[in-house]
Order: structure tokens, then sequence, then C-alpha cells
């Protein structure tokens, strides 16, 4: 793997979203997990991938049920992109969700277009302006992921589309206020437990590394 490609930091991040998006943004269109050698495949290894086969690919049954659904798509999706790296992905999403739940909760979603899907995004974008219209304002700060899991993986052999399904459990402090300044929802110190299913695509093989947000669901 050549060590100088671009890579996508999204963990460790603590200042505020728009330095945040000013530093991960640019010619990306989504997220890069940072990448490492699959340490179940050698350089002399070749196409047999046989220990992946196998199911000693601890990256992959770590994560999924050995023999699933799931796993297969994640080995064939290796197959594809040796350098595909499950727990480096994990770690990726983990910093997408907050960047992308604030951004959305804070209606600031301009800058967030090359990681979402089109789809995705114009769904943000007629929620946020039903807030507006409604007079609704929200106030947000997110506090941490308090869990997170691999849920399914969907891998299309035709078109090369991986599709990685990931369960976030978030916190959040939460206040919803209408234009009189009267909070809604909420309020000062409330802490707000959100659950999402988020679904994050990518066509393996490609020379764009970035995977986007293309489904959301709770």
């Amino acid at each position: 793997m050549n060590t100088l490609l671009p890579i996508l930091v999204l963990l460790g991040i603590v200042v505020f979203l728009a330095l945040r998006l000013r530093s991960i943004l640019g010619t990306r269109d989504g997220f890069e997990p940072p990448r490492a050698p699959n340490p179940a495949v050698s350089e002399n290894d070749g196409p047999a991938f046989s220990t992946v086969e196998k199911g000693e690919d601890r990256d992959v049954t770590d994560h999924a049920e050995e023999g699933s659904s799931t796993a297969k798509a994640l080995f064939a999706m290796k197959r594809v992109e040796p350098s595909f790296n499950v727990s480096e992905f994990l770690g990726g999403a983990r910093g997408a969700y907050e960047m992308i739940l604030m951004g959305f909760e804070k209606g600031e979603i301009d800058d967030l277009k090359p990681f979402l899907s089109s789809d995705v995004f114009d769904t943000f974008e007629e929620v946020i302006q039903s807030r507006k219209d409604q007079g609704l304002e929200i106030d947000a700060e997110f506090i941490g992921v308090r869990e997170m899991a691999l849920a399914d993986a969907a891998f299309d052999e035709d078109t090369k589309t991986a599709e990685i399904t990931v369960r976030f459990v978030g916190e959040l402090t939460y206040q919803v206020t209408n234009n009189d300044g009267d909070v809604l929802e909420g309020g000062s110190g409330n802490v707000k437990r959100q659950k999402d299913r988020w679904t994050f695509s990518r066509v393996m093989g490609a020379n764009d590394p970035n995977w986007q947000l293309s489904a959301t669901d709770e």
C-alpha cells in the first residue's frame, strides 16, 4: 500500500465543526478510513486468499459471524481490494457519524455534501428547511458514541459496489426553541440518546478511496 496516498483521518478531531470540515474536504467525495496492510494476506499470496476464505481473517470475524452473509460480503470486498480493512473502516465511520450528525442538527450541511449521497443530502435539506419554516432552532453538542457495531454488509459482484451498515448509539445535549425563545424539547443539560443505522457505500477497487453515507434509519 502506498503510504503516500492521502489519508482522511476522522478521529481525534476536537476543533469546531467548520474547522474540521475545512481540514477534511477538498477534492474528496466521502470519508476515507485510514488504510493498513491486511495481516491475513502477504505480498506473495496472490489471488487465492486461502487464509481469508477459511475464516481466519480476524479483521472480518471480529465484526461478523463466520459463514454469515455479512462475513461473506466483507470477504468479497477484500478479494477485490486486499488493502480494505474493516476495523479501520469502522474507525472512520465513527468520526464521520459525529461530523455528519452535528452538521445536520445545526443545519450546516452544505459543506457535508461530498460526504452524502444525493438522496441523503436532499432529505437532510428538506428537514432543515422544514425546521426553518416552523421557526425552530436546535442547540446541540455532541457528547460521544456510546455503542457502535457493524450491523450488515452487502456486495454486488457485478458493479463492485459495497454497502456496510453500522449501528450507532450516540449521546448529545439537545434543546429545541421557537422564535419566541420557548423551549419545546430538551433543555439545558438535557442529554439525548440518538440511535441510528447508517449505510455507507463505495465501489471497491475504484481510484476514489472514499465512502459516502447512502442511507439512514433508526
